[in-house]
């Protein structure tokens, strides 16, 4: 079964695939295995160990399993000066 999320990309991640935010269907069960897709889809070398993840502006974990029509954001750990 495919449901439809919106993927909300923040800082390196953002960088990285050149988009802030796109809509996709995926096959995936939970937050872990959609970040994988992604991963390989965007070549995007951070471990899921090191991101945050959210869903709807709640933060969630990589267990969840997904909604369709919600917006998931990965949220790579960023350094301040």
């Amino acid at each position: 079964m495919s449901v439809t999320l919106t993927l909300l990309y923040f800082a390196s991640l953002r960088e990285r695939t050149g988009v802030a935010s796109e809509a996709v269907d995926t096959g995936a069960t939970d937050l872990a295995d959609l970040y994988a897709e992604i991963q390989a889809r965007h070549g995007i070398a951070w471990p899921r160990e090191h991101l945050r993840v959210a869903v709807d502006g709640e933060f969630a974990r990589w267990q969840d399993p997904l909604r369709a029509g919600s917006e998931v954001a990965f949220i790579p750990p960023v350094s301040g000066g």
